[in-house]
C-alpha cells in the first residue's frame, strides 16, 4: 500500500485528505480494521515513535495513550499492584501480561484525558490487552503485531469499526522530515537524539543521588515530552507518567497542569475515594467522571440529592479542602522532566508540593542558579541534561 485515502482531514470541511510516501514507496503500516482519520494517524505515529524508544530505553515492554497528538500518559510493563488494580478498573482475577500492566498504567494517568483514546504498544498485542482496550472508550491502537486472538477481539469493538493498525518495527524514517504550513514548506532533520542515563550526569544540586528507579523514571518522563506539544512538563513515578502539562504558553503553567494531573491520580488512591459504592452497572467513563467531580472543589454536584443516588449506593462523605492538602503532602519520590530550561525556581516550588524529589532539565537560563537555590532548599536532586526536547 503506497497510499491510503482519507475520508478528510483535521476537520469534515478539509478534502481531499490521504497519507502516502513522497518517494512512492510502501507506507510502514498496515489497516488491519477499521477506517483511520487524519487525527488517528498523527496520534498512531507519534505514539509509535514514543513508546519503541521508551522499549529501547529501558528494556520494559511500553505503551502510551493519546489525545490530540500529545500523550494523555505513558508507561513501562511493571506489575499492577492492588491499589492500581482498583483504580483503574481491572477485572478481578485477570490475567495480566507485561503489555497489558504498560498500556493499563499509560491509560491510568489521566483516566478522563484518555477518554477516546489512540493506543500505542511495543509489543505485540495480547489477548489481555486487547480484553482491556475492549472496555475502555477508544478510538483506535497501534503495534507491531497482533496475536490471532487479539485481533478478533478488537474486531468485535466499535461494532466492528475500531482501528487497527500495524506497523512495521523495523522502518526508520527518511533522515529528513518536511511539513508544509500555509503552503509553505519547513524541512528539518529528523529527530534521532537518544535519550538515556548519559543525560543524567551533569548533577547541579548538593544532593546528587538518584536512585535506579528515579532514572527510569526520568527517561520515562524525558521521552514522553520528546513526543508532547510544547512547552511541556511530566511527573512521572514508578515508570508511569501520573502528569503531563502540554501545549503551554508559560513554563510555570505547564508545571502548574502537570502537577494538579499528578495530584488528582494520587487522589484516587483516598481512602474515601477508594472506598466509594457505585451502583451496579455504571459505565467506567460514569466512574472517571463522578471520580473527577468528587475530588474537585465541585464535589457537590455528585453529592446533592436526586444526583447521587444516579451514582452512588451510599451517599458518601464530602472530601474536605484539608483532607486533600493533607493526602497530597504525602506524596514522595516523584520524579519531574521538562522539555526546556525552567526560568525561575517557582516551578521548583510547584514541583515540590506533589512530592518531586528528582528533576531533568535541559538548564540554561539566566537564572540556573535561582533554581539550583530553590532546589537545594527542599533537597531536590536536580540534573542538567543539555538538550532542549521542543516537539510541534
Amino acid at each position: 500500500m503506497t497510499e491510503f485515502e482519507l475520508k478528510y482531514g483535521c476537520n469534515p470541511n478539509q478534502k481531499p485528505a490521504k497519507i502516502y510516501m513522497k518517494d512512492g514507496s510502501e507506507l510502514p503500516i498496515k489497516v488491519l480494521n477499521g477506517r483511520p482519520g487524519f487525527i488517528n494517524f498523527l496520534d498512531a505515529l507519534n505514539s509509535w515513535q514514543l513508546v519503541k524508544e521508551l522499549k529501547e530505553a529501558t528494556g520494559l515492554p511500553s505503551a502510551a495513550s493519546f489525545k490530540h497528538v500529545s500523550p494523555a500518559g505513558a508507561a513501562v510493563g511493571l506489575p499492577l499492584t492492588d491499589v492500581d488494580r482498583h483504580i483503574y478498573f481491572v477485572e478481578p482475577g485477570a490475567e495480566l501480561s507485561p503489555i497489558a500492566c504498560a498500556y493499563i498504567r499509560a491509560r491510568g494517568a489521566d483516566r478522563l484525558c484518555s477518554y477516546g483514546d489512540w493506543a500505542a504498544l511495543s509489543d505485540v498485542c495480547d489477548a489481555a490487552t486487547a480484553r482491556y482496550l475492549k472496555e475502555e472508550v477508544s478510538d483506535g491502537v497501534i503495534a507491531p503485531g497482533y496475536t490471532d486472538e487479539a485481533l478478533e477481539i478488537l474486531k468485535t469493538k466499535k461494532k466492528g469499526g475500531y482501528n487497527v493498525v500495524e506497523i512495521d518495527a523495523d522502518y526508520v524514517p527518511a533522515a529528513q522530515e518536511m511539513k508544509d504550513v500555509f503552503g509553505v514548506t519547513f524541512e528539518q532533520g529528523h529527530n534521532n537524539f537518544r535519550i538515556d542515563e548519559s543525560l543524567l550526569q551533569n548533577v547541579v544540586t548538593e544532593n546528587k543521588t538518584f536512585p535506579e528507579q528515579a532514572k527510569i523514571d526520568l527517561i520515562v518522563s524525558l521521552i514522553t515530552l520528546k513526543y508532547t506539544q510544547s512547552n511541556s512538563v511530566c511527573y512521572v513515578k514508578d515508570g508511569m507518567a501520573i502528569g503531563v502539562g502540554a501545549g503551554q504558553q508559560s513554563r510555570i503553567h505547564c508545571t502548574r497542569l502537570a502537577g494538579q494531573k499528578a495530584d488528582n491520580w494520587y487522589m484516587r488512591q483516598h481512602p474515601k475515594v477508594m472506598g466509594l459504592q457505585f451502583v451496579d452497572g455504571i459505565r467506567r467513563p460514569d466512574r472517571d467522571n463522578a471520580i473527577d467531580v468528587y475530588t474537585s472543589d465541585e464535589y457537590e454536584d455528585v453529592l446533592r440529592d436526586g444526583e447521587w443516588q444516579r451514582i452512588f449506593k451510599v451517599k458518601p462523605e464530602a472530601l474536605t479542602a484539608e483532607e486533600k492538602k493533607a493526602w497530597v503532602a504525602t506524596q514522595s519520590g516523584v520524579s519531574v522532566g521538562s522539555d526546556a530550561f525552567f526560568p525561575f525556581g517557582d516551578n521548583v516550588e510547584r514541583a515540590r508540593k506533589s512530592g518531586v524529589a528528582y528533576i531533568a532539565e535541559p538548564g540554561g537560563s539566566i537564572r540556573d542558579d535561582h533554581v539550583i537555590e530553590t532546589a537545594n532548599k527542599y533537597g531536590i536532586a536536580m540534573a542538567f541534561t543539555g538538550m532542549r526536547l521542543f516537539h510541534h
